[in-house]
C-alpha cells in the first residue's frame, strides 16, 4: 500500500509498504477513504523529529471501510463505515470506565510516562502507525471504531468524529462556560473553529475568535463568532474587556499550543533542538524543553477573575515558566488534556448526522488532495498559503 512516511524535519515522502494485517484478536483493518492532516501533525513535521524514525507513518484523523476484522473486535463487521478515533482506548479498564480514555490503561505507553497509545504520533506514543495511508490496522476494534450511516454523505460529514469535534466539545466542556456566558477562543484553526460554533451552540452569549489569518477570521464570522484581528487590535486585552463589561471573558480557550505566533526566544530554542541528533535532541526537550507560550499567556490576561482557562493546543515544554502569581490572584481554573474521544461522541453523533448541520462539518475543509500530493500539503498547511485552513487527504488518488 501507499503511506505517507516521514524522513527527517519536514521532509515527507509517499512510499511503499507492507499492508497492514490482524495482528491481535481485537484489531480491524479500515480501508482508509479519507484522512486529514492535523495541526498537532505540524509539530511532527517541524518540532518533534527527536520521536521518529525514517519510515514512521503519519496520521490521527482516519475514516474508512472495515476490511477484516479479529474474532474479538467486538460487532464490528466487514463492510461497517467507521471513523477511527485518534487515541486507542480499551473502553472497560479503570480509567475508560471514568471517562478518560486519552489515559486508557491497556494502552498506556509506560515506558515513556505518558498516556494512552495515538495513531501515527510518535515513540513517545506508542509508534503506531497512523492513517495517511491506504490501509490502517486498528488496535482495540471492539471499542474504538465509530460506525456511521452509509447514507452517501462526503466522508467530512463525519471524519472530524476522529478528532477536531471532540477535542472542541472537551475544550468548550472544560471551560466551564455558564448560561448565557462569555468564551475567548484564542487560534481559529480547525479547533477554534470548531470550538467557537460548540460554545456558541450549547448557549454562550457572545463568542470572540481571536486570529490574524484573514481566511480564518472569514470563516469563523460566517458561522456568527465576533472577531477580533491581532494585526488591528495593539491591546488585546482591553479590547476583550471592553466587550465583556470590563471583566473579561467568562471562559478562555487556548487552541493553538506550542508553536504560538511570536514567543521568539522558545522558537530559537524549537529550531536549535531539531538540529541536534535524537541522543541529544530527546533528553533536551524533555528536560529543558519550553514552548511558545503566547496563546497560553493571552488566554491567562483575557479569563476574568474566577474565570476557566482551557486549554486544547498541544504543548511539550517540561519547564514552561507561568505567571502563577497572577493565575493565583485571578482565582483561575485550568483544564486540558488529550480529548477522551469516545466521551463526547454520542453528544456528536445527532449533530453531525443532523441534516441542517449545525455545527457547520461541511464547512471546515479548504482543500481535498490526494495522498501523493500529501507533501505539499504540509507545507501549504504549515505556511498558511492558498487560505488553507484544513486538509483533507484521499488515499485513492
Amino acid at each position: 500500500m501507499r503511506a505517507l512516511t516521514w524522513q527527517g524535519r519536514e521532509k515527507l515522502s509517499v512510499e511503499e509498504v507492507p499492508d497492514p494485517t490482524i495482528q491481535e484478536p481485537t484489531d480491524a483493518v479500515v480501508r482508509v477513504t479519507s484522512t486529514a492532516i492535523c495541526g498537532s501533525d505540524l509539530h511532527l513535521y517541524s518540532v518533534l523529529g527527536a520521536y521518529l524514525d525514517a519510515g514512521d507513518i503519519l496520521g490521527h484523523e482516519a475514516m474508512g471501510v472495515v476490511e477484516a476484522v479479529g474474532p474479538a473486535a467486538g460487532s464490528l463487521r466487514v463492510g461497517d463505515r467507521v471513523v477511527v478515533p485518534f487515541g486507542i482506548a480499551c473502553g472497560t479498564c479503570w480509567t475508560c470506565s471514568r471517562g478518560l480514555h486519552s489515559q486508557c490503561e491497556t494502552t498506556q505507553v509506560r515506558d515513556q510516562g505518558k498516556g494512552a497509545a495515538l495513531f501515527g504520533y510518535t515513540k513517545l506514543y506508542g509508534q503506531v502507525p497512523g492513517g495517511q495511508a491506504q490501509y490502517l490496522r486498528v488496535p482495540q476494534a471492539q471499542f474504538g471504531p465509530v460506525v456511521v450511516p452509509d447514507d452517501g454523505s462526503p466522508d467530512e460529514r463525519y471524519l472530524f468524529l476522529s478528532d477536531v469535534l471532540p477535542t472542541a466539545w472537551q475544550a468548550v466542556e472544560y471551560a466551564q462556560v455558564p448560561p448565557g456566558g462569555t468564551v475567548g477562543v484564542l487560534g481559529l484553526g480547525p479547533i477554534g473553529q470548531m470550538a467557537a460554533r460548540i460554545a456558541a451552540h450549547r448557549g454562550a452569549s457572545r463568542v470572540i475568535g481571536i486570529d490574524l489569518v484573514p481566511e480564518r477570521l472569514a470563516m469563523a464570522r460566517r458561522h456568527g463568532i465576533e472577531v477580533l484581528d491581532l494585526r488591528d487590535t495593539d491591546d488585546l486585552v482591553g479590547a476583550v474587556q471592553d466587550l465583556t463589561g470590563g471583566r473579561g471573558v467568562d471562559a478562555a480557550i487556548d487552541a493553538v499550543g506550542m508553536e504560538a505566533h511570536g514567543s521568539p526566544v522558545a522558537a530559537a530554542g524549537q529550531r536549535a533542538a531539531t538540529l541536534l541528533p535524537d541522543a541529544l535532541a530527546a533528553p533536551l526537550i524533555e528536560k529543558a524543553g519550553i514552548d511558545r507560550l503566547g496563546a497560553l499567556l493571552t488566554a491567562i490576561d483575557i479569563a476574568r477573575r474566577g474565570g476557566t482557562v482551557s486549554i486544547s493546543g498541544v504543548y511539550g515544554g517540561a519547564v514552561d515558566p507561568l505567571p502563577m502569581m497572577t493565575m493565583f490572584d485571578k482565582q483561575l481554573t485550568l483544564r486540558m488534556g488529550q480529548a477522551n474521544v469516545r466521551r463526547w461522541v454520542d453528544d456528536l453523533l445527532p449533530l453531525v448526522t443532523d441534516d441542517a448541520d449545525p455545527l457547520g462539518v461541511l464547512d471546515l475543509r479548504t482543500h481535498r488532495v490526494g495522498l501523493l500530493d500529501a507533501p505539499a500539503a504540509y507545507e501549504m498547511f504549515q505556511k498558511k498559503h492558498d487560505g488553507c485552513i484544513k486538509v483533507v487527504l484521499d488515499p485513492a488518488a
